[in-house]
């Protein structure tokens, strides 16, 4: 039987044994905007109080700038992979950083441990909820609308940007999958708790859309069960991962498809796509990565980072066989290899109705 590993050895389909094929000249979209979690998280959360940050050595060490940039990985994130095949020729700023006209191309609000319910992750202390990431989105536009003195031009290009959004693995990872900070598991069925996210979700993709935003890709939920924290935590079964968390999962991808055909139905000019989370990593033949099981860096043991890298160790030397940088984030190839199926779907369940790159033509 093919497990979770012999998968994800093919996980990096397509770019990585190929050199980037880099986007010249302009932008195919005016803007990009970037909601979610630690997955794209580039900073926002460095000055909160909070055990979710990586603005530390080892992560950033593969970065071309200034490695202590809060990014949850050794070098580039998901994020930034997709800003470059979009065209963009500089980093999506931080929405904690983003100044003057260069938020006219884009804000990243990613946070770390960040959720769909506001309550998610607050065991590990400040994080900015997706409810916040909005409001955060709501001062921008007004500083876009000051900047172009026109409601009316600031509204046209947000109609033709592109937003990203990575959230709702923390919803389980940080709430629903702890019951001794939360109580979200003894007071819903695992189907209930999915149907729960997916109703505020819609919500919260509602009033996104009533700002403006009409190209949005929304990625579902991947294989938690196969994270090395879950393993460490709750044991392999045959797939080599914690079944029941991925069945917890499905669960809310479901319910989520069906959300988002019922947004592109029923609101005007709506493009909402899912990226694939879990076909994006079960697919494509080998490329060399070999390590799959374990973390690149040394993790911290029983504290309230646990599973994230400990500060000061030396990672180790060959990041590029390894899927997992830490325990919960991938490694700059692994964010390269999701971003490129992202952009342009590999197979046709890498993306739902269209990837991106068919998404930014609309």
């Amino acid at each position: 039987m093919s497990s979770f590993y012999d998968h994800i050895l093919i996980w990096f389909i397509l770019m990585i044994s190929r050199s980037i094929l880099m986007v010249k000249g302009q932008p195919q979209v005016p803007c990009y905007f970037i909601f979610g979690d630690s997955l794209v998280d580039n900073g926002n959360n460095n000055n909160l109080i909070t055990s979710a940050k990586a603005n530390y050595f080892p992560y950033g060490i593969d970065f071309p700038t200034d490695s202590q940039n809060g990014r949850f990985t050794n070098g580039k994130n998901k994020a930034d992979f997709i800003a470059e095949l979009l065209g963009f020729n500089d980093f999506i700023p931080p929405y904690s950083t983003a100044r003057g006209n260069e938020i006219l191309r884009g804000v990243n609000y990613g946070s770390g441990v960040a959720g769909i319910l506001d309550e998610t992750g607050y065991a590990l202390g400040d994080r900015i909820s997706l409810n916040r990431q909005l409001l955060n989105h709501q001062v921008t536009m007004r500083r876009i609308t000051t900047i172009l003195r026109n409601i009316t031009a600031t509204r046209s290009p947000l109609n033709n940007c592109l937003y990203t959004i990575d959230i709702g693995s923390n919803d389980y990872l940080n709430n629903y999958l702890q019951p001794r900070f939360y109580p979200s598991s003894l007071l819903y069925t695992p189907d209930r708790f999915a149907t729960l996210l997916v109703q505020q979700y819609g919500r919260q993709l509602r009033i996104l859309h009533g700002f403006g935003a009409r190209k949005v890709a929304v990625s579902n939920i991947g294989l938690l069960g196969c994270l090395p924290e879950i393993t460490s935590l709750f044991g392999r079964n045959a797939s080599g991962c914690a079944d029941f968390v991925n069945n917890y999962v499905e669960l809310y991808n479901q319910k989520l498809k069906v959300l988002i055909d019922n947004l592109n139905t029923n609101l005007p000019g709506a493009r909402f796509i899912i990226l694939n989370q879990t076909s994006i990593s079960t697919g494509g033949p080998p490329t060399g990565l070999t390590i799959f099981d374990r973390p690149c860096c040394m993790v911290l043991p029983n504290t309230r980072a646990k599973g994230q890298c400990i500060k000061g160790q030396i990672p180790c030397n060959n990041r590029n066989q390894y899927v997992f940088f830490d325990n919960f984030h991938p490694t700059e190839v692994g964010n390269l290899a999701i971003a490129r199926r992202s952009y342009t779907a590999f197979a046709p369940t890498d993306a739902y109705p269209v990837d991106i790159r068919r998404l930014v033509q609309f």
